[in-house]
């Protein structure tokens, strides 16, 4: 008998098939840990066939074959919704040398972009649907813009104005442990202040096991805007297979 596992990321985030349209997401992953499988997750349910959603994509990460093969894997075509419109990709690797080669400011250039997710975002809302906007990642941005941390800080208010303008989800990937050395910086905090939900990728405290491959905790603020009291937190493990990603709580796997 085929027995269908619980998906205790989608329990975390309120399950039922929830969009959470106006929600602000955070993941936060390190070296040892990528919490890009999360980033798929968020990408393949916006896509579902049993929807009309839309989603905007910036990718400093990689590039659209990159995420159409793992997608596909997990049962999505990515052409298939780029072409039907429900997926605008932005292949954001380039945006340095563009900036050198037209003798832009990584301020007009961040501005720039700006102004195509805000059209993009006016084109996927004919006919009105729910829209989700993607940063893969947040890290990669800030080095297209010199490190210029306020200048991307600027970027993130402008998308974060989206959620209330045209109540688009806003979901985010950035590597929490490059900044290790120093202190948290005051981007990183603005972006966990922010967030609605915080999902953090992190190694076995217990070291590396073959079955399992790290675990989650999803901070969700709830609706106070605060962890205390209205939020809550999940802890669980998960095991990254060839299509799809297990998810299950400790001590539960012999």
């Amino acid at each position: 008998m085929n027995v269908q596992l619980p998906n205790l990321l989608e329990d975390a985030l309120g399950g039922g098939g929830q969009k959470g349209g106006g929600r602000v997401v955070l993941i936060e992953d390190c070296v040892e840990t990528s919490g890009a499988f999360v980033l798929h997750h968020f990408l393949k349910r916006s896509l579902s066939p049993n929807s009309s959603d839309a989603v905007v994509f910036l990718s400093f990460s990689q590039p659209f074959s990159h995420y159409d093969r793992i997608l596909r894997k997990m049962g999505c075509n990515l052409v298939v919704q780029r072409d039907n419109k429900r997926l605008l990709f932005f292949d954001m690797q380039m945006l340095d040398s563009v900036g050198r080669e037209e003798e832009k400011t990584s301020e007009d250039l961040l501005l720039a972009l700006y102004e195509k997710v805000h059209k993009a975002v006016e084109i996927c809302l004919s006919p009105p649907r729910n829209i989700t906007i993607i940063i893969d990642d947040v890290s990669l941005l800030e080095v297209a813009a010199n490190c210029l941390s306020n200048i991307v800080l600027d970027f993130l208010h402008y998308c974060y104005s989206l959620t209330a303008e045209f109540g688009c989800s806003l979901i985010t990937l950035n590597h929490e442990d490059i900044y290790s050395s120093l202190d948290k910086p005051s981007l990183l905090l603005q972006m966990e202040y922010h967030a609605d939900v915080v999902i953090k990728a992190e190694p076995l405290s217990t070291g590396l096991a073959t079955d399992v491959h790290g675990q989650l905790t999803v901070l969700d603020k709830g609706l106070g805007g605060c962890f205390i009291n209205s939020g809550k937190i999940r802890n669980f493990q998960f095991r990254i297979k060839d299509n799809q990603v297990e998810y299950f709580y400790p001590g539960s796997r012999t």
